[in-house]
């Protein structure tokens, strides 16, 4: 989300749509935001939402095939608007929930190239568009993307095709997937130019690599900025973060964001909000000034963070 991506003046603040495009998702009370969970239903209070985003001038959108309907939701939209919006997506995962909250497994990992090579033709037909990120969903070390040439290349040749490759990391070893992700190499050239990763004031361990990607010229956006619901009213607070909200008269979500959009490395930071209302809340990160460096003690080891991340409840 540079310069060369989002139109002059646009709030680096974008919208993701992991819990508007299917009925289960891990934020905290996601399953009371939804009171109509049919398909169509879904639709219009995500395109509720879009619309308020467009109004408050949010240009970056995120969608993945794995966000159940997202993309045909967000793609569905565009046509109807006719918006220029900057587009975000990502391969890797396939949504097997069927549509139910309760489902066993909500969606199936494969970094493999016949995923790649199914879910980017689905890409474009949901979207109606290329995408203008395309990103591997959750790289890590252990699938082996990274080391795939038959994916590289391939990936190399979207990159070629006038889309800015890149991959979303998550889980403790996010620096050190980025690091690797920073020497791919085909022909001699790198064919990713993004990254998508959790950064947030409970989790900040992927900062300095972060700062490493955006100096080499990369688009850094964060993801889960409120933890998924901890840094935000649903949660017990930490009182350092509860003091400076009663400071600055703002909501936690707001404080967590903007400490978000305050890293110098960030190109963009997506809100994650389910209703108009979250939005809104949201939106009051664009607007605060304040240092945040009186919550540097809130940082939980990764592995801890992710373990209570991997035990938040589907809803």
């Amino acid at each position: 989300m540079t310069s060369s991506l989002l139109p002059p003046h646009a709030p680096r603040l974008g919208l993701g749509l992991a819990a508007l495009g299917r009925p289960g998702y891990i934020n905290l009370g996601h399953g009371e935001d939804l009171t109509d969970k049919t398909v169509g239903a879904m639709q219009e209070h995500a395109w509720t939402v879009l619309d308020r985003a467009w109004a408050a001038g949010l240009r970056y959108f995120d969608a993945a095939r794995s966000y159940g309907r997202a993309e045909d939701f967000l793609g569905g939209w565009l046509r109807e608007r006719g918006y220029p919006a900057t587009v975000g997506s990502k391969w890797g995962y396939t949504y097997v929930a069927n549509w139910r909250t309760d489902a066993d497994t909500h969606e199936i990992k494969s970094h493999d190239l016949d995923t790649l090579d199914r879910q980017w033709p689905e890409t474009l037909e949901a979207l109606g568009r290329q995408p203008d990120l395309y990103l591997i969903h959750s790289a890590t070390l252990a699938t082996g993307v990274l080391e795939d040439v038959r994916v590289l290349a391939r990936l190399a040749e979207r990159a070629a095709g006038g889309v800015r490759v890149g991959l979303s990391t998550s889980g403790p070893g996010q620096a050190e997937t980025l690091r690797r992700a920073l020497e791919v190499a085909v022909d001699g050239v790198n064919p990713f130019s993004a990254v998508q990763a959790t950064w947030n004031l409970l989790e900040p361990s992927a900062g300095t690599a972060l700062a490493e990607a955006h100096a080499a010229g990369w688009a850094v956006v964060v993801k889960e900025a409120v933890a998924n619901g901890r840094l935000t009213g649903r949660a017990t607070l930490p009182p350092a973060l509860a003091e400076l909200c009663a400071g600055l008269n703002a909501t936690p979500d707001a404080v967590a964001l903007a400490a978000a959009l305050a890293q110098p490395w960030a190109d963009g930071v997506l809100s994650g909000a389910t209703t108009v209302e979250q939005l809104e809340s949201n939106l009051q990160a664009l607007t605060l000034a304040g240092d945040f460096s009186g919550l540097a003690g809130l940082a939980e080891s990764p592995a801890s963070y992710w373990r209570t991340r991997a035990g938040l409840a589907w809803n």
